[in-house]
């Protein structure tokens, strides 16, 4: 790190806490300006991914209420838990206005889709299921919608070059319903495992809303590295999955369910976000757990260890 690179990041975060000073707010004011634990604004978002709090088997709005009881500034539920909502009589309007209301966001959805497989047959119907789920998720005021390779995890490996073209005309769906879809890395695919390949079908796609979805966990587990994510514009990662990792179980046997709270593992947390800040920040940070020992515990004790733990990464990346 230059000397330079301290001092601009020093300068911002004085900056930030002075405008804040000169407009008479309070250092909680305004949900929008998101908080490190001292109370210093950063340049980052944060936001609960519904998987974190997924084993301790509650309702959507339960969720939802979670997050911002907890203090997030956006969620992003899934989408089976949407159509339950919605299938039980509720209304997906009336709950976008409560989120809202309660001063979130909806930064994203994830779904399991199959719109990248080679069967011509299954990605029409892949096509068409997420043309109804961004019209859920539109409905509720939802900015996004997670795209990875499902159905396409395995042999045989796909054509780059032909995955972004299904990713372009995903993205016009996309256009249509007025909801983006984000290439999400799954890092035990053979397809879409590594950032790299997200980023070339990406490019290659040739749409200006093209974006991707990296994930500490899934880049770790694909072999990415981390060093990539400098390389690659803060216009493409409006969302990053922010978690960490342990030692043990080694790469080739870790899963989901070993994910730990950011900085309660070796990943390299303080370089990734170095490097989303030095991209120009504006991302979202959202916290994706699967670990069955923290569904044991008070589900709105685990969002706020969660948000404190990701502040405090943050602070630590940028001090």
């Amino acid at each position: 790190m230059t000397s330079d690179r301290c001092i601009s990041r020093r300068m911002f975060l004085a900056s930030s806490a002075s405008g804040i000073v000169a407009a008479g707010l309070t250092p909680f004011a305004a949900r929008g300006d998101s908080k490190g634990g001292s109370g210093m604004p950063t340049p980052f978002r944060y936001s609960l991914n519904m998987g974190t709090v997924m084993g301790h088997k509650l309702s959507l709005e339960q969720e939802i209420e979670i997050a911002a009881k907890a203090g997030y500034d956006a969620v992003e539920p899934w989408i089976r838990k949407i159509e339950e909502y919605r299938n039980g009589g509720g209304s997906l309007k009336d709950l976008g206005k409560r989120i809202r209301d309660l001063g979130l966001t909806v930064e994203g959805a994830i779904g399991f889709t199959r719109w990248i497989v080679d069967d011509d047959a299954a990605r029409a119907q892949g096509l068409e299921q997420y043309k109804r789920e961004m019209a859920m998720l539109a409905e509720m005021g939802g900015k996004r919608i997670a795209a990875p390779p499902a159905g396409a995890t395995g042999d045989p490996k796909l054509d780059l070059t032909k995955a972004a073209e299904r990713y372009r005309a995903l993205l016009g769906i996309g256009d249509e319903v007025g909801v983006t879809p984000a290439l999400e890395i799954w890092g035990s695919s053979k397809n879409l495992g590594r950032l790299s390949e997200a980023a070339f079908v990406a490019i290659e796609s040739g749409h200006p809303k093209a974006c991707i979805i990296p994930d500490v966990f899934h880049m770790y587990k694909g072999g990415s590295g981390f060093h990539g994510v400098k390389l690659v514009s803060n216009r493409m990662i409006p969302v990053f999955h922010l978690n960490d990792y342990p030692a043990d179980p080694p790469r080739e046997r870790i899963s989901d369910r070993d994910r730990v709270f950011p900085g309660d593992g070796i990943a390299p947390l303080s370089q990734i976000l170095r490097d989303l800040y030095d991209n120009g920040a504006g991302t979202v940070l959202s916290l994706e757990l699967f670990n069955p020992a923290y569904w044991r515990e008070d589900a709105l004790t685990v969002a706020k260890t969660g948000l404190e733990k990701m502040k405090t990464s943050v602070e630590k990346a940028l001090s």
